[in-house]
């Protein structure tokens, strides 16, 4: 055999062991590169683990302890309150403990149920803001729909709402915005307290049609004699007796006697429309 046939079988051994020592090499290579690549992997996810424990921990995500002592606390907003002032919202927010857990964690019902419990609160809805914490309140209020006094001089001092719901003095005035039908009434005979939701669409009803009739506003219902019913628009004083269900007929005769009112020189006391023949009675 010849000296090459001899190299030839040297050189593919020298070859083969060179080849399977890279792929030893490259084999040991990628086992280095997949244990690094876990321990990556390991090391990234405890560290959002463990970031993310601390991001939870931070306080911005949970009502502070003082949320509900202050009207202007910046982390309370309390939206369309007209009637209910912001400082009773507050002490009613206060009925219940300010809640310690993370604000995506806090049920609201306890702290709708304590603002629900102001009589001119219709209805509660309550907006949580995750980062930095934070309420928002959106009070729906009951719509005024009558005001009473106890005289012409008087400011109201309660106001029925359109479901019949009555207001006490603790909520008045109202707003200049709320349009009312002002009732002048002591209570007696007939207690203001006691009316039911027909008597005040009655009154709503009333008023409606002698605006209708006129073309004025109704200024005020003196209904302090339930027997002798008086409305007061700017041009005179309209007399209509008790409330039956004949006064709705007879205020239709007011738009032929209003312009006489009015073209006579005299002062007219009122206009009385409690018998078949409509008069007026003059001042003295």
């Amino acid at each position: 055999m010849s000296d090459e046939e001899d190299i030839k079988p040297k050189y593919l051994r020298s070859h083969r062991l060179k080849r399977a020592k890279m792929q030893r090499q490259v084999r040991k290579t990628q086992r280095r590169l997949t244990r690094l690549r876990t321990m990556y992997k390991l090391f990234v996810l405890l560290f959002m683990f463990f970031s993310c424990i601390l991001i939870l921990k931070m306080p911005q995500w949970r009502l502070p302890a003082d949320a509900f002592d202050r009207v202007d606390s910046p982390v309370l907003e309390i939206l369309n309150n007209q009637i209910v002032p912001s400082h009773k919202i507050l002490s009613a927010l206060r009925r219940t403990q300010v809640p310690t857990q993370p604000i995506f964690l806090v049920k609201t019902s306890s702290l709708r149920e304590s603002i629900m419990k102001l009589e001119p609160v219709e209805d509660v809805y309550i907006r949580r803001f995750w980062f930095p914490a934070r309420l928002q309140i959106m009070i729906v209020e009951r719509t005024p729909a009558i005001t009473i006094a106890p005289n012409v001089d008087v400011p109201p001092i309660a106001f029925f709402s359109t479901d019949g719901k009555l207001i006490g003095r603790e909520y008045m005035p109202l707003d200049e915005s709320y349009k009312t039908v002002l009732v002048i009434t002591y209570g007696s005979g007939d207690d203001y307290r006691n009316w039911d939701l027909t008597k005040i669409s009655n009154f709503k009803q009333l008023a409606a049609l002698i605006e209708s009739e006129t073309g004025e506003k109704v200024e005020y219902i003196d209904y302090r004699d339930p027997k002798d019913v008086y409305v007061k628009i700017p041009t005179v004083n309209i007399r209509l007796g008790s409330l039956n269900p004949s006064v709705f007929d007879k205020i239709q005769r007011l738009p032929s006697l209003i312009p006489q009112v009015k073209m006579i020189n005299k002062k007219v006391k009122y206009l009385d429309l409690r018998w078949d023949m409509s008069y007026m009675k003059m001042d003295e």
